[in-house]
């Protein structure tokens, strides 16, 4: 079973689209867009299990540059 979730991310000042584009080569990110409001970026991303997301949000997309905070919103079928 795969585990998808959003990760909502602020960005330094301008920097939405480069992340947005930087962040949708990440191998996980199934979607990348950059938006308005409180969040510069949202992402859509799916991992193998929950370890495996914190993984990616961690390894791969908050070291990427111009990123400033993340929050990872699990999906949950309820």
């Amino acid at each position: 079973m795969v585990v998808q979730a959003y990760i909502l991310i602020q960005t330094e000042v301008g920097k939405a689209a480069e992340v947005a584009h930087s962040v949708a080569d990440v191998k996980g990110v199934t979607l990348a867009e950059d938006v308005t409001g409180p969040y510069d970026v949202i992402v859509r991303a799916e991992a193998r299990n929950v370890d495996e997301l914190g993984k990616l949000v961690v390894a791969r997309v908050q070291t990427l540059p111009g990123i400033t905070r993340t929050l990872t919103c699990p999906v949950v079928h309820i």
